[in-house]
Formats: structure tokens, C-alpha cells, sequence
């Protein structure tokens, strides 16, 4: 399992490549050459980028759903929307699809920020508005979601 950590800002060029922070780099070294998946956020109007060993963990758990369950289905349906394998070249840069340009509204200045074993990329504004947004609540959050009274695991 990838566990990535850090946030950097970069550029997208015209065509909607990046430049892949050197340290994310780093850390991706032993996956770099298995290639990537790319897929619209579910919650936010950001990017995943996703290892392929970490994407094929996922489909694992989809790939379980019972098909002939319509909510099922049409889950799937949207979680997949858009999904694009991706590649670091050579040079170091990602090119972002078209499609996805614009679901995540990136502009020129992109943040990039790890999220345990994926990045997520998006749009500098948009970032800051997320973070200014989550932090008026995220007290609240971190009691409820890590706040446990004993060491039980709550899974």
C-alpha cells in the first residue's frame, strides 16, 4: 500500500499537463512504471489519482456488488464515470483529460495533495475554498471520526 504524504502547488500548461512534484515522485517510485488511474472525486469537484495497485484494490471491493441490484449498478455506473488510465512521461508530467479539465474546474494554478494512497488534484481556488469550508467544522469532525474513548478498533 502507497502512503503518501505532502501538498504542493504547480502549474497546468495549455494542454492541461503537470508537473509531478518531485517528492510525489519519490514516493511513487516503485509504482510509478504500472501506470495510474484518474477519476472525478465523489464528494468534491476534484481529481483522484489513483496507483494501478491501488485502483485494482477498489475494483476488488466493486467488482463484489451484486450487479443485479439496480442501486449497485447504477453506482458503479457513476463511480467509473470518466476514468482515465494516466502516465508520468518522461519528463515528469501528468496530462489531465479534457473531460476532466472540467469537471474539476482546473485552471492554471493546481494544488496537489496526497489523501493516504491517492492525490487529489485540484484547482487552487477551489482547494482554499474546500479547506476555509472544512475547517469551521473540522473539531467537530476529528472528535467524531477519531475521538474514540478506548482503543477498540471501530471498524
Amino acid at each position: 500500500m502507497v502512503n503518501l504524504i505532502g501538498t504542493y502547488e504547480c502549474k497546468a500548461d495549455a494542454k492541461g499537463r503537470l508537473m509531478m512534484p518531485v517528492a510525489f515522485k519519490k514516493q511513487l517510485s516503485p509504482v510509478l512504471q504500472d501506470g495510474f488511474v484518474l477519476k472525478r472525486a465523489v464528494f468534491q469537484s476534484c481529481l483522484e489519482l489513483y496507483p494501478m495497485a491501488e485502483w485494482n484494490l477498489l475494483m476488488q471491493k466493486i467488482n463484489k456488488l451484486n450487479r443485479f441490484k439496480k442501486k449497485n449498478n447504477d453506482f458503479i455506473r457513476k463511480f467509473t464515470a470518466g476514468v482515465k488510465v494516466v502516465e508520468i512521461d518522461a519528463a515528469g508530467r501528468l496530462l489531465i483529460p479534457k473531460d476532466l479539465v472540467g469537471f474539476a474546474g482546473i485552471t492554471k494554478d493546481l494544488v496537489l495533495s496526497s489523501a493516504v494512497n491517492i492525490i487529489e488534484i485540484w484547482d487552487k481556488d477551489q482547494y482554499e475554498k474546500a479547506i476555509d469550508d472544512a475547517a469551521v467544522d473540522f473539531a467537530d469532525l476529528a472528535e467524531e471520526v477519531m475521538g474514540f474513548d478506548d482503543e477498540i478498533d471501530h471498524d
